[in-house]
């Protein structure tokens, strides 16, 4: 009880300032909704998509979403870091895991009200979702949002209180992962070495496991591949976040 006292100390902390703030909710969104709008329609003449581009491309952009929102979370960290205020909550009777898992609590949240969002105003462009796969689909996007928000918060401690390795890694790691991943184009269609990087690239799985489910596949093979990177890289960083958070920062 103390442990889940702790966590639900540490969300509410969290989660206060975007409730006071919905504008800056909805400004973060302002990127996926330019890709929404302006660069969607664009597909509907792309013949290696099929007859439905809407199925393909609203699944990458909740991807979209979830590398540049929760890859993004330790930068309200690092502020804390360099501002002094984590120091405060470092000697409260806090449990450190509850710190990590409360924060990243928050940003899993954030990322369902933004993703239900994005769902709601495709529907009428002509996405037509699978409503079982959503609701898998969004699962498997916690569960890749949570191990990405943790490492971001790892990243976040190893670079106070500069910063700038925080600011170079996240940029330099983001997107060579969102455009290797086939988020925005299939890569089924690039050269030997393009296929052979995103073969290796994790996000590349949990999109083809996304597409599946949101079309209602549910024996895909991709659900399985999806399903063991989105918790590799959740286990990853729950582990070493808990880790540097038990080491006191």
């Amino acid at each position: 009880m103390p442990f889940v006292r702790d966590t639900v100390t540490v969300f509410q902390r969290e989660i206060a300032p975007t409730f006071r703030d919905p504008l800056g909710l909805l400004f973060t969104m302002m990127q996926p909704l330019l890709f929404l709008f302006l660069f969607g329609p664009l597909l509907s003449g792309n013949t290696d998509l099929g007859d439905a581009p809407w199925q393909w491309f609203v699944p990458g952009i909740l991807i979209m979403m979830c590398l540049s929102g929760p890859m993004m979370a330790g930068y309200m960290l690092l502020v804390e870091l360099i501002g002094g205020s984590m120091e405060r909550m470092l000697v409260t009777p806090l449990s450190r895991t509850a710190m990590l898992i409360g924060r990243t609590l928050k940003e899993f949240v954030v990322l369902l009200a933004q993703s239900a969002l994005i769902i709601g105003l495709s529907i009428p462009l002509g996405f037509r979702p699978n409503a079982a796969g959503v609701l898998a689909g969004l699962a498997l996007l916690v569960i890749f949002g949570v191990g990405l928000g943790a490492l971001s918060f790892v990243l976040a401690i190893a670079s106070a209180p500069g910063g700038e390795l925080f600011y170079g890694i996240t940029q330099l790691v983001m997107f060579p992962l969102l455009l290797l991943s086939g988020v925005l184009l299939p890569v089924d269609a690039g050269p030997g070495w393009l296929q052979t990087a995103a073969a290796l690239n994790p996000v590349t799985y949990v999109v083809n496991a996304e597409r599946a489910l949101f079309a209602g596949s549910f024996t895909d093979i991709s659900l399985l591949y999806g399903l063991l990177a989105a918790t590799a890289v959740a286990a990853l960083g729950l582990t070493l976040g808990t880790r540097a958070m038990r080491r006191g920062i």
